[in-house]
């Protein structure tokens, strides 16, 4: 699992997707996509093509979605607010 630190990341690198239930408008310009709605309709919110950045407040969801995607083969990476 790829994985960056919140304040690495740059718009540049993909789209950031916030995945809690409540946007926490953490990133300028990312996109809100609750956690249940992101793995129920990744194929119609998704691109394989694409980059994702994929961050939650508490990092669990987060994690967990990241790995189910790549598994489906998207480009996604972990953001983390620390080193945890």
């Amino acid at each position: 699992m790829k994985k960056i630190l919140l304040k690495d990341y740059q718009e540049y690198m993909g789209e950031f997707i916030d995945i809690n239930n409540n946007s926490s408008n953490i990133v300028k310009n990312s996109k809100h996509i609750p956690y249940e709605t992101l793995l129920i309709n990744h194929k119609e919110l998704l691109d394989k093509n694409k980059k994702y950045f994929l961050y939650c407040n508490g990092g669990i969801k987060s994690k967990k979605a990241t790995n189910i995607l790549e598994f489906y083969g998207y480009d996604v990476t972990y953001v983390s607010k620390d080193n945890n």
